[in-house]
């Protein structure tokens, strides 16, 4: 009966040695040292997973590295991803939801390079300039409803005229409560970012961030106006804080810049314009 039970202890003990080495086998291509190959990012639908698919992991696979793509539908499960080591970057957030993400998860994501940013823009199924509000009786405005891309809508109508905010306001936080003037009497109705492009005919204008430009395959060249896209909501890769000085972050970085890099933007971008690149970004 002892060497029944000793037995069975001893495979219950192999088991859960297998059970931890298959939990962590993702984790531990994650954490070796700077000279690993093997690296893992998230994955989402948007315009960056393709920039960063199409245009740089090429370049990264000609340099002997093997790269792994999990799919999260969520950013931040994909922030959660990262900063538990179960993939080693990602490529879908601004500094902004970084350091947001950090204070409330007390995470450590550093980003380590801007990439190229899908802007914010305004578009309109009827009109082909921002003057034609000028005719219009009580325009119609759909923005989208969540506070860091309300912000973004009110300060782009700020920006081509339509509308003046407070002076001093934050601009990362501007809410319709800080429109202090509003001269064509705009009627502003805030809206799931995702459902603009399905009501945009109900609507004289609407302004739609970047990724659901790409998503909903609305042509970029089309826009009225684009925003001025402020430094905290350029796009960034991210990393884990211990991960930035590795070859491998390294790496990333340099492809991102490469003359192979510009030329894949170049050779993609100048139809529709999609792709907005910082005036401070350089290419090697």
């Amino acid at each position: 009966m002892k060497r029944v039970t000793k037995s069975i202890l001893a495979a219950m003990a192999i088991i859960s040695v297998m059970v931890v080495f298959a939990g962590c086998s993702r984790k531990s291509g994650t954490a070796a040292g700077s000279g690993k190959k093997t690296l893992t990012y998230s994955r989402s639908q948007g315009p960056y997973t393709v920039l960063f698919e199409s245009g740089v992991k090429p370049i990264l696979e000609a340099k002997g590295y093997t790269l792994k793509g999990y799919d999260y539908s969520d950013l931040a499960l994909a922030d959660d991803a990262v900063n538990g080591g179960d993939v080693d970057f990602n490529v879908e957030q601004h500094t902004a939801y970084a350091e947001n993400y950090n204070k409330g998860n007390n995470g450590k994501l550093v980003p380590i390079t801007p990439i190229p940013t899908v802007p914010a823009s305004m578009f309109s199924s009827y009109y082909d300039s921002a003057d034609a509000i000028k005719g219009l009786n009580k325009p119609k405005v759909a923005v989208p409803n969540d506070p860091a891309n309300t912000a973004r809508a009110y300060v782009l109508l700020q920006k081509i005229g339509w509308i003046t905010l407070k002076d001093g306001v934050n601009l990362s936080t501007v809410t319709s409560e800080d429109i202090v003037s509003n001269p064509y009497n705009i009627q502003f109705t805030e809206m799931k970012s995702l459902n603009i492009p399905q009501v945009q005919d109900d609507f004289d204008f609407v302004v739609i961030t970047g990724s659901i430009v790409y998503n909903a395959g609305i042509d970029a060249s089309t826009a009225i106006a684009k925003e001025t896209v402020l430094p905290h909501l350029v796009l960034q890769v991210v990393v884990r804080e211990e991960n930035v000085d590795t070859q491998w972050a390294k790496d990333i970085v340099d492809a991102y810049h490469s003359a192979e890099f510009k030329k894949y933007l170049e050779s993609t971008n100048y139809e529709n314009g999609l792709f907005w690149i910082p005036e401070d970004y350089k290419f090697n």
